[in-house]
């Protein structure tokens, strides 16, 4: 019954260590994206807000309108106004005090409209913005979440989208009021004098080389600074996961100096980009009060030759001054933008990414199943596969499974058994050849019709925080309650279920940390029994069990496997007694391949590894 088939290179270890050789782009904080992804993305964002955004513009327009009319009727007061008060001529003056007061009430009244209107679009954009990267990390394939930390996705969906409320909350409001208070300010004083008028204009090109001086640094700290933030996430949500090795390994220690030299690049990154908000803002200043110290004196040398009002003089001052001031908060949006356009870029960068096992253009559905089995014939088909970031790592490889058979696929660390599992799943696609389910490719399903022929129970039963029942449900949401207590009582867990504080509605909080490893194990079966798949993929579902746990989990497969093709990935030989089958994988190789009775009584590695658990339970 021995029959050596195909080699099959060890997948499961070699992965890690071929990605020191090739530099893989998921070790870069920052993903690669198309050019103009950025752009693309906040358009898309923008895109159905179209009319609201209008309307804010517009409003500001008006707000600005109101703000800019103050030194104008400074500069009437002054130059007609007052005059005709000592004239015994009250109505000028009465009407510039009304006209302001008119002016600051429509003015505030505007700002009003204007935050909530723009705080409304802020907030429907960030919204949508969470969504999208919440439903694309979940949409792509499994490889892409083995490379790419989960720290770094929650840096992209926390840190990354508050750098953008930061920019649409206050920085665009920043922008656009210096752009329109520089339109508004420089066609008043061209209008009121000329000559001032164009010595101001003048008095901005300075400015706008130091904002593209301030842009072109400040740009590069800021990437530096979200990539060091990122870093920070990521060491400590690693940290946190494994907390349980950390306190067993003493690694606190080390982890806490791992985490001070990412603390303090950070700091030395947050203290970079003030260091330069503090020269532009100073060179700023420096600049505005030159230029409003240089109008003052030539506009005072003509007031005093008679060729320059007073008022107009007032009014120019005034309007330069509330140009300049604006241009520190210019600054700030500008601190805004770097750090909302290095965020945007990640995220660009993230949604860029495309699922490596892709949705079928033309999906087929599974024929019906045929004769009493639940159970669907499993065919890999010249299947060759191959990692992103390597070479070849499982030649061509052919095997077929019969629909209800029980297979074991046993073997040492790195054999290849996960690899085949992974393909099973589709987790991965091959990078060559077909694994056909009833002789449909899988790469021809959609998804929740594959979902529903192959379900995956791994080693860590990993439980949703909710309830118990709701933990059942997964594979069948619709699922009645009377369809979960049937099916965990089929599997033995409704005698520990009904005994927990609140039976099928306790819940299990994160991870199912409430209830044992045993207990958990058993609610996957319960689930993996309730979804009724065709196919039921066991990666070392009871490696992590003790002797008791075990005994109720292999009870609970049993009851699981019965009619259903399964493949079942086992350290443990007290599993492979309940397979039909055997596959012995070595050095990525099927060696053996039978019955456990045959092999067992044979001479070959099976037979060797039996032997030695048997003499371990002795």
């Amino acid at each position: 019954m021995t029959a050596p088939t195909t080699s099959v290179p060890a997948a499961d270890d070699t992965e890690p260590a071929r990605r020191g050789k090739d530099r893989d782009p998921f070790d870069r904080d920052v993903l690669p994206s198309p050019p103009g992804a950025t752009a693309a993305l906040l358009r898309s964002l923008l895109a159905p807000m179209r009319a609201r955004v209008a309307l804010t513009v517009l409003v500001l327009l008006l707000q600005q309108a109101a703000v800019q009319a103050g030194p104008l009727l400074v500069a009437y007061a002054i130059d007609t106004a007052v005059p005709a008060f000592r004239d015994d001529r009250h109505g000028p003056l009465i009407a510039v005090a009304v006209g302001y007061l008119l002016c600051a009430a429509a003015s505030g009244a505007l700002q009003f409209v204007f935050i909530a209107a723009s705080a409304r679009v802020n907030q429907d954009v960030l919204l949508d913005l969470r969504g999208r990267i919440f439903r694309h990390a979940q949409a792509l394939s499994v490889d892409f979440h083995e490379r790419y930390t989960s720290g770094r996705l929650i840096s992209r969906s926390t840190t990354d989208v508050e750098s953008l409320r930061e920019l649409l909350s206050e920085g665009l409001q920043e922008l656009v009021t210096v752009i329109l208070s520089f339109v508004y300010i420089s066609a008043m004083l061209l209008w009121l004098d000329l000559g001032l008028g164009a010595v101001a204009v003048a008095s901005f090109v300075p400015l706008y080389l130091l904002v593209r001086v301030y842009q072109r640094r400040a740009g590069e700290v800021y990437r530096r600074r979200s990539t060091a933030i990122a870093s920070v996430i990521v060491k400590f949500v690693e940290t946190m996961n494994g907390i349980r090795p950390v306190r067993a390994f003493r690694r606190e220690a080390a982890n806490d100096a791992e985490f001070a030299v990412l603390n303090q690049r950070h700091e030395r990154t947050n203290g970079d980009a003030l260091l330069e908000m503090a020269r532009y803002v100073v060179g700023s200043r420096l600049i505005a009060n030159t230029a409003v110290a240089g109008i003052v004196l030539w506009g005072a040398y003509r007031v005093a030759e008679d060729s320059l009002e007073l008022g107009v003089l007032a009014a120019a001052v005034l309007y330069l001054r509330r140009l300049y001031d604006p241009i520190d908060r210019l600054g700030m949006f500008l601190n805004s933008y770097q750090s909302a356009a290095a965020s945007l870029e990640k995220i660009a960068g993230l949604l860029a990414q495309t699922p490596s096992v892709p949705e079928p253009s033309q999906p087929r559905e599974l024929p019906p199943l045929a004769g009493e089995h639940p159970g669907r014939e499993v065919v890999f088909d010249g299947v060759r596969f191959a990692y992103r970031t390597g070479g070849e790592v499982l030649p061509r490889f052919d095997l077929t499974l019969p629909a209800g058979q029980t297979v074991a696929v046993v073997g040492s660390t790195g054999a290849g058994k996960s690899t085949l599992a992974k393909l099973l799943a589709r987790f991965y696609d091959p990078t060559e050849g077909r694994v056909l389910l009833d002789g449909v490719d899988l790469r021809d399903l959609a998804v929740p019709e594959l979902r529903r022929g192959v379900v995956m129970v791994t080693q860590e039963a990993f439980l949703f925080s909710g309830t118990v029942a709701e933990n059942i449900a997964i594979g069948r949401p619709e699922a009645s309650r009377e369809e979960i207590e049937r099916a965990a009582k089929a599997i033995g867990a409704h005698e520990f279920i009904s005994a927990l504080p609140d039976g099928y509605d306790t819940d299990v909080r994160k991870r199912g940390g409430r209830i044992s490893a045993g207990q958990r194990q058993l609610v996957a079966f319960a689930r993996a029994l309730l979804a009724d798949p065709a196919v039921l993929i066991l990666d070392e579902a009871t490696s992590s069990l003790d002797i008791p746990g075990e005994r109720a989990v292999q009870r609970a497969m049993a009851t699981v496997l019965q009619g259903r093709t399964a493949v079942v990935i086992a350290h443990r030989l007290s599993t492979v007694e309940i397979a039909d089958r055997v596959l012995v994988m070595e050095h990525g190789r099927i060696v053996e391949d039978g019955t456990p009775a045959d092999l067992v009584a044979g001479t070959g590695r099976f037979s060797d590894l039996h032997r030695a658990w048997r003499d371990s339970l002795a």
